[in-house]
């Protein structure tokens, strides 16, 4: 276990001590947006469930639009706001200064500092994943993805290995999840910049689920690797808006939920060069009420396994594999924005079905298992929070 990481120069001494991967002592000192809880996290509501009454507790607050959360091995977390800052939150719920080597986003609409993700070697290397709006020329924009390793400073060497082509207009519909394959490459989701027709051309990265090397080169092995380095980067497309992702840890698949228009949300499994429909097709309507033709009528199109009207505003997933809910193992639980808590899903193979939906009252924007098997997700608000579910005792 590593006490590497610190902040920078300017942070406070209790921030400092927070960071570091065996906290001295209880860091409840007010950290850069707001005060952690600490240890002292509090109950604020017990859920009924089919596991059984679950505490839902306040593990962290006063966090600006959080947005991705990952699990350090040593048990810390690293938490995305939007507005371009990573954080630490300590085991006791504590959060650090922002961490200094952030790359600037386009802190604009939907864009900002998006997903984070721990390298699944990083007990060896130190690098992590972020994913985010990053701006372009004449007020453009596109996703990108960076890696670099977490260092005394924060970042070090950060490095973008990915960007989203072309950059665009406008604040919609940037994605964005990074997913690790069991084979140790990337899948990175990216929206259609509600640009619509580019989800169908495979000249660019809009709407397309791609699948990258750890150093963003593109696997000789993608569908589309004779096309091109842009179609090389691709594994499906026909996509809309994706900004829930993970792989199911028992087929090594993965799955992903997309938002929808107006109706029609869909959890899809991506397979490699199928051709998910979006703008052509869709369960849902235009915004405007005219309707666009259902995925049915399109068979060269792949419908989704589960689609949603009214829509759940899918942001987040993780598939559960720990002890404390032993009724849920083998499901992913998906944050929901509109639904305002998280659904779950029972996976079967290439099935599924959604069980059960678990209320929280707020828009989870992100999931995550825990190493001690609670699940943590953070909600969509701009005094943002980390909450954390667990059976009642």
């Amino acid at each position: 276990m590593r006490s590497t990481l610190t902040l920078s120069d300017t942070a406070p001494i209790a921030a400092l001590i927070a960071a570091l991967a065996i906290p001295l002592a209880p860091a409840q000192a007010q950290q850069g947006q707001g005060q952690a809880q600490a240890g002292n996290a509090q109950t604020v509501k017990t859920v009924r469930t089919s596991a059984g009454p679950v505490a839902v507790s306040r593990v962290a607050d006063g966090l600006e639009r959080p947005w991705g959360i990952d699990f350090l091995p040593d048990g810390r977390a690293l938490v995305t706001e939007k507005p371009g800052r990573l954080r630490i939150m300590a085991r006791d719920g504590s959060l650090s200064s922002p961490l200094a080597g952030t790359p600037k986003v386009f802190n604009q609409g939907q864009g900002g500092l998006m997903d984070v993700a721990v390298d699944p070697d990083f007990a060896r290397n130190r690098v992590i994943y972020l994913a985010y709006a990053e701006p372009g020329d004449g007020g453009t924009a596109g996703t990108a993805l960076g890696r670099g390793t977490l260092g005394e400073r924060g970042i070090e060497d950060f490095k973008i290995i990915f960007r989203q082509s072309p950059k665009v207009d406008g604040g919609n519909h940037f994605g964005t999840r990074i997913a690790f394959a069991p084979d140790g490459h990337i899948f990175l989701t990216l929206g259609e910049r509600y640009k619509f027709d580019p989800a169908q051309t495979r000249d660019n990265t809009l709407g397309k689920v791609v699948r990258l090397n750890r150093d963003g080169s593109a696997p000789k092995d993608n569908p589309f690797a004779g096309e091109g380095t842009t179609a090389g980067a691709v594994w499906s497309y026909g996509h809309r808006n994706i900004e829930a992702a993970a792989i199911d840890p028992r087929s090594g698949a993965l799955w992903i939920a997309e938002m929808g228009p107006m109706g029609g949300d869909e959890l899809n499994r991506p397979e490699a060069g199928r051709n998910y429909g979006w703008p052509l097709v869709s369960w849902g309507k235009h915004y405007d009420g005219r309707d666009i033709p259902d995925p049915p009528t399109r068979k060269e199109f792949t419908d989704a396994v589960i689609h949603w009207t009214p829509v759940i505003s899918p942001s987040g997933m993780a598939f559960y594999t720990g002890g404390l809910f032993r009724d849920w193992q083998g499901s992913a639980l998906i944050g929901g924005l509109s639904a305002k808590g998280l659904v779950r899903v029972a996976i079967d193979g290439t099935g599924a079905r959604e069980v059960e939906r678990i209320p929280l009252d707020a828009r989870i924007r992100d999931v995550a298992q825990g190493p001690d098997d609670a699940l943590y997700v953070i909600t969509d608000a701009a005094d943002g929070a980390v909450l954390r579910l667990a059976p009642v005792k």
